[in-house]
């Protein structure tokens, strides 16, 4: 009898995982689509769970928000590393900035959706800002000569390596990525190089 209860409740541990992942995926797949700023309702119509069950797994947008952080973090940070950063200083920065432009391109919707979300959210906004400090660092792991440029210099690179100055050249000025890379390239170069 005791092993019935013990299975009876593995079969509802495991039931209740897969409505929390179908909810996350279907929130995650509502953005990539275009919709930044999902409902409930609408995820949990995605997800095919009702909208209780939906609660039950998420007491607000926040907690779905930060589970579907931690569920695609790897793959994303994945995004903006590479062990191999050899080469001439020309070299360096035109592969980091094609390395950024990669990820902000395969990131976009996402990003757009948590840019979207930040004013709601305060933990979504503390998570943001930490993968902000990150991508800085690892550009100045790219470019150590960051580190040794005047301030304003330094902010200039960053903010020209950023995904706002990304989606402003792509969407905005109309520009190829292989044209947005050259552009950010030449720009980073010119402030690291002067130096």
């Amino acid at each position: 009898m005791a092993l019935n209860i013990v299975q009876s409740s593995d079969g509802r541990r495991q039931r209740s995982e897969r409505s929390q992942i179908a909810i996350i995926e279907a929130a995650l797949a509502l953005m990539e689509e275009g919709i930044l700023v999902p409902t409930a309702q609408q995820i949990s119509d995605r997800a095919e769970v009702g909208i209780r069950s939906f609660f039950r797994h998420f007491p607000d947008m926040d907690a779905l928000f930060q589970e579907a952080d931690e569920m695609i973090r790897a793959s994303y940070e994945a995004l903006f590393r590479e062990d191999d950063r050899s080469g001439s200083l020309p070299d360096r920065a035109a592969k980091a900035i094609d390395l950024y432009g990669n990820g902000f391109e395969n990131c976009r919707q996402i990003i757009l959706s948590t840019q979207a979300l930040l004013w709601r959210f305060p933990k979504l906004k503390e998570r943001y800002a930490w993968h902000q400090k990150r991508l800085r660092k690892e550009l100045e792991l790219w470019l150590p000569e960051v580190t040794e440029l005047p301030k304003e210099q330094r902010e200039s690179v960053h903010a020209l390596a950023s995904f706002e100055m990304w989606y402003r050249l792509r969407e905005y000025q109309g520009l190829s990525q292989k044209a947005s890379a050259e552009l950010v390239t030449a720009l980073v170069m010119s402030l690291v190089a002067a130096s």
